[in-house]
């Protein structure tokens, strides 16, 4: 699976979480060392979940690669989701000013977005990714099996960046979806491979254009903005991040009818392909307008900007050219005043 095009040097730490571990983590090492006896592999096993994508859990992977005397030449290995991907990505872009870094990701959420593209980072009490940098994988390595065991909630989570991908940027895979869903909520594997695959592909053409997200990747946070209110306000972990993206798709869909950017029939798509996929358009009941607005992200220059969707399927804006009034009738909307 490796290979000595993806490992560097013989010192590998493999970091993993809680779930993961007991299922796939002996198999990756046994690949690791099958060929070359002499790479050493250290592990860190990390608890599960998005409410500990924090310093503290960072530190234990820190604590880990100093203890063990791993060097420049050393590889990380991210196997998880993620959470795993995203805080193993940190740190070794951070640890001796950057090393080798594998992605393997086990979940959909991380095999069709976190996984590609090399965004890293820990939450802040305050806000979601807060603090991190850009540091892309060598490879990444993905086995469609590992979706045979992963909850059925995780399935779900991650069809909302997939959903999401065709929205914005891919017409005719949206339209796939809405003929295929059915196939990929019973984790049909050609299915699968198909929609990876192609978010995969969107993903990567945008983010070879716009690494550091100064536009065009931008547009790849549809639906973020509002969700990740949702995330910070209701508590990091409560909600999966696919759940609270989902929820802001819904919302910016809303606010992008309500400008008159989109039609009905479009508005309608949208929550038929998240009611099918058994994802939330009901926002939580304790969210309020207020909330919102002070958890909202994306603010530059103390301008809110958003990914709204404006003309066919397919086509969407980074803006802050929006009627602010539009914005409080959608947050009105979906929350308490």
């Amino acid at each position: 699976m490796f290979g000595n095009l993806h490992v560097h040097g013989n010192s590998i730490l493999v970091v993993t979480n809680t779930t993961v571990a007991p299922l796939y983590l002996d198999k990756v090492i046994d690949n690791l060392t099958r060929d070359n006896p002499k790479i050493s592999v250290e592990t860190v096993i990390l608890s599960d979940g998005e409410q500990y994508k924090d310093m503290d859990m960072l530190m234990k992977v820190f604590d880990k690669a100093i203890e063990s005397r791993l060097d420049r030449r050393s590889t990380f290995v991210a196997l998880g989701g993620g959470v795993v991907g995203d805080m193993c990505g940190f740190a070794a872009a951070s640890f001796l000013r950057g090393v080798n870094f594998i992605q393997i990701p086990t979940t959909v959420m991380a095999q069709v977005d976190s996984s590609v593209g090399g965004k890293t980072a820990i939450n802040h009490p305050l806000g979601k990714n807060l603090i991190g940098t850009f540091y892309q994988p060598q490879s990444v390595l993905i086995d469609i099996d590992t979706l045979d065991t992963l909850p059925e909630r995780e399935l779900v989570s991650g069809l909302a960046e997939v959903i999401k991908c065709g929205l914005v940027r891919d017409p005719e895979f949206f339209e796939w979806l809405e003929k295929n869903m059915d196939a990929l909520m019973a984790r049909d594997h050609v299915a699968f491979a198909y929609a990876i695959k192609r978010s995969i592909e969107n993903k990567v053409e945008v983010v070879s254009l716009d690494e550091k997200e100064n536009g065009l990747r931008a547009t790849l946070n549809f639906g973020h903005t509002f969700g990740h209110a949702i995330e910070t306000g209701f508590g990091h972990g409560r909600w999966l991040h696919g759940e609270a993206v989902a929820m802001g798709m819904v919302m910016a869909v809303d606010m992008s009818h309500r400008l008159g950017w989109i039609d009905e029939p479009l508005v309608r798509r949208v929550h038929n392909i998240l009611n099918k996929a058994r994802l939330p358009t009901v926002a939580p009941e304790f969210m309020t307008v207020e909330m919102f607005k002070s958890l909202m992200s994306k603010v530059a220059d103390g301008v809110l900007r958003l990914v709204l969707l404006k003309g066919p399927l397919g086509n969407c804006v980074f803006t802050s050219d929006y009627d602010k009034d539009v914005l409080d009738e959608t947050l009105l909307a979906f929350s308490k005043p």
